[in-house]
């Protein structure tokens, strides 16, 4: 099993032509994901890889194939429009990889969505795979293996370091979702527990987040409030100094709440193992699951 998307998933990418987008589409679709149509206005009409139509708009495309994801390579300042359209068109979900999308432009894009009952990943984030399903976005599926172990990260690279470590050591994962370090996301971590705790083919969650904010304390409370699976954490940015921004826009220390000690323990005081590094993920989880 997985989470939010599976082998039912039809994928529509906007900006299938530009760079970023022709590269991954190519990638997602050798790794084994339905990309049934791209869309890049003006362009209608040809093919992509000679087998996937494009349309020149996101209508036209969900209209033809049915569609019912989207993932966004469109450029900062196109970007909420692309989502906006997506959302018009009738997706169920829209990924939206795109970094540097202005916060006011997000104060109005995660509402609409809502309203429609649509779920948005992201923006500024990796998207997600479910290993020998679907993938969605850019994490390698080279590094993946099929597994039960759900992993939830605000933070790119370290997702990938932490696959790494789980597939090397036999540790296969469900679903990996990368939910993006900006201000205002569209699903946070307690929407991927929630979704984890769910899932029948998940048997415990790794949850990597960073400095800034307050959404760990919140998820770590979720933690404690409603999930009987196992969680185990880490925290990156935790010889950050305060007040700079370290690599997302999210992750800012204002006062106390958004340093790492304090959310490394609120991790401990909801019963979640916190990793001092990356590579303890294996022990953790071994003991975590009784050496399962």
């Amino acid at each position: 099993m997985s989470i939010f998307i599976d082998n039912g998933t039809k994928l529509v990418v906007q900006g299938i032509t530009g760079r970023d987008g022709s590269f991954h589409a190519k990638q997602m679709m050798e790794d084994g994901t339905d990309v049934v149509a791209g869309v890049t206005p003006g362009k209608g009409g040809q093919r992509f890889e000679d087998s996937v139509p494009i349309f020149d708009t996101m209508q036209d495309a969900v209209d033809a194939t049915g569609a019912n994801t989207s993932v966004v390579y469109v450029p900062a300042r196109f970007a909420a429009d692309a989502v906006f359209e997506a959302a018009d068109a009738g997706v169920d979900l829209v990924v939206c990889i795109t970094e540097g999308i202005a916060v006011l432009d997000m104060t109005r894009v995660v509402p609409y969505l809502a309203e429609r009952n649509i779920r948005l990943i992201g923006p500024n984030c990796p998207g997600l795979i479910a290993p020998g399903r679907s993938k969605v976005g850019i994490i390698p599926a080279r590094i993946c293996r099929e597994g039960k172990i759900g992993v939830v990260s605000r933070s790119g690279t370290l997702t990938y370091e932490i696959i790494h470590q789980l597939s090397t050591n036999d540790f296969g994962q469900s679903t990996c979702v990368g939910i993006g370090g900006d201000p205002i996301i569209g699903t946070n971590f307690i929407d991927c527990l929630a979704a984890f705790e769910a899932d029948d083919g998940t048997n415990a969650v790794v949850m990597i987040g960073e400095i800034g904010g307050t959404d760990e304390q919140d998820a770590a409370q979720f933690v404690a409030d409603r999930m009987k699976k196992p969680v185990v954490g880490f925290i990156a940015g935790q010889t950050a100094p305060p007040g700079r921004r370290m690599g997302h826009a999210g992750a800012i220390i204002s006062g106390s709440s958004g340093t790492a000690e304090e959310k490394m323990a609120a991790f401990e005081a909801a019963g979640i193992s916190v990793l001092k590094r990356p590579a303890d993920v294996v022990p953790l989880l071994r003991e975590r699951l009784g050496g399962k």
